[in-house]
């Protein structure tokens, strides 16, 4: 399984960017996919998440709000709306895809190699 991230970048602090991913490969199923982020010197802490069916989403207390995740039109496809940036959103942001059951928020499978986002103040 191969999880590609796209769309980060530099931005000025209150705007804001929309990162994507996709994930490809064969025999895999899809139980929920999830953006995660991690700044220099911290732990990778977890921003978002959607369902396979996109009935059920969940956010980090430090970006609910202001992001937005949403299943794209292609299968196994997500994209997270970052509105209302600031300096402490800057961060490696990493796509990942879970297969087995559970709780959102970790246990994932699948990782992709991670986009910086960068929030100039």
């Amino acid at each position: 399984v191969q999880l590609q991230a796209s769309g980060g970048g530099l931005v000025q602090a209150g705007g804001s960017l929309r990162l994507s991913c996709v994930a490809s490969g064969r025999g895999f199923s899809t139980y929920a996919m999830g953006w995660f982020r991690q700044a220099p010197g911290k732990e990778r802490e977890f921003v978002a998440a959607i369902s396979a069916s996109g009935d059920d989403t969940d956010y980090g207390w430090s970006v609910k709000g202001r992001f937005t995740i949403s299943k794209g039109d292609a299968k196994n496809t997500v994209h997270l709306q970052m509105n209302s940036l600031n300096a402490e959103d800057t961060a490696v942001y990493y796509c990942a895809l879970r297969e087995r059951i559970g709780s959102v928020r970790g246990g994932y499978d699948h990782w992709g190699q991670g986009t910086q986002v960068t929030v100039s103040s």
